[in-house]
């Protein structure tokens, strides 16, 4: 049987109705729409970009006058245009631009978090799974929590005797919390149907943490983890500020001792550009491995 001899079978035994093709190739149409997908842009782009142009206008009014205690926009243009223009020179070990000095910040917080995220995710689980466990461990828990980021630094510095694994360690302490709160909650509220499933399937406590506890509890995890980035960009800002090295906090102080408002100001603007990728990083990736199911 020829190509054509099967299409027109095909053709006489499930006609296409003229509403269906018609709706079909609407529905093609509105997907490669460059005209919907240009107005979603600027209605995603425009609203940011006038309340900023419009805090620019209301800081440089704010800041122009020579009584002034912090410059204007302008004026920190003016100043710091070498920050903005060249974020990646490198003029030697402590005189590197803005953007190095993130990413060095940025390995730091990878290690402290990815610990964090592996280790919050293990004693939530284990605190929401067992009973005992969460009466034992969440009391704990709750006290820690609310210690002050930086008032962990002077321990972490007696124990390692080293700058680099203290301020590790104050990113990991400082956002292991919500991952272990937020972990414990979500494999509570696993539904019992899901448990009944993995006792008729007979799956041991590894199989049930792989393939029902983490998925079922992956839309709670993952705002936990969101919560906990934050909050390590948080820290090791802070922390750099005292330990010193080339990172993103210990410029701010530098520039704090050297009157460079402009710079500070600058580098400002890195750190909240940065938390706001980082932020945006887990929740893409956690609106893909939970199909959707994440607050956005």
């Amino acid at each position: 049987m020829s190509i054509q001899t099967i299409e027109d079978t095909t053709v006489k035994a499930f006609p296409a109705k003229p509403a269906e093709v018609i709706a079909f190739t609407a529905k093609a149409r509105r997907r490669f729409d460059p005209l919907a997908i240009a107005g979603k842009l600027a209605s995603a782009l425009v609203p940011p970009v006038i309340v900023i142009a419009l805090m620019l206008v209301v800081w440089q009014i704010a800041c122009s006058s020579p009584t002034s205690s912090l410059p204007p926009p302008t004026q920190v243009w003016n100043e710091a245009y070498d920050l903005i223009a060249h974020p990646f020179f490198d003029n030697g070990p402590q005189d590197i631009g803005l953007a190095w000095r993130v990413l060095i910040s940025l390995q730091r917080v990878a290690i402290g978090f990815g610990l964090a995220a592996i280790v919050g995710v293990a004693l939530g689980a284990l605190v929401g799974q067992s009973i005992w466990a969460m009466r034992g461990l969440d009391p704990v828990f709750q006290i820690l929590r609310t210690v002050p980021p930086l008032a962990w630094l002077p321990l972490s510095l007696a124990a390692f005797r080293d700058s680099s694994p203290s301020a590790i360690f104050v990113i990991f302490i400082t956002s292991i919390w919500p991952i272990i709160i937020n972990t414990a909650v979500g494999v509570r509220n696993i539904p019992e149907d899901y448990r009944n499933v993995a006792r008729i399937l007979r799956l041991n406590q590894f199989e049930f943490f792989v393939k029902i506890m983490v998925p079922a509890a992956a839309p709670y995890i993952f705002t936990g983890l969101r919560i906990g980035i934050g909050l390590s960009w948080l820290a090791i800002v802070a922390a750099e500020m005292l330990t010193g090295g080339v990172g993103i906090g210990f410029f701010i102080w530098d520039a704090w001792n050297s009157s460079r408002l402009p710079d500070i100001i600058v580098a400002l603007a890195y750190i909240g550009v940065t938390g706001f990728c980082l932020d945006r990083l887990v929740a893409a990736v956690g609106a893909f491995v939970t199909r959707g199911t994440t607050a956005k």
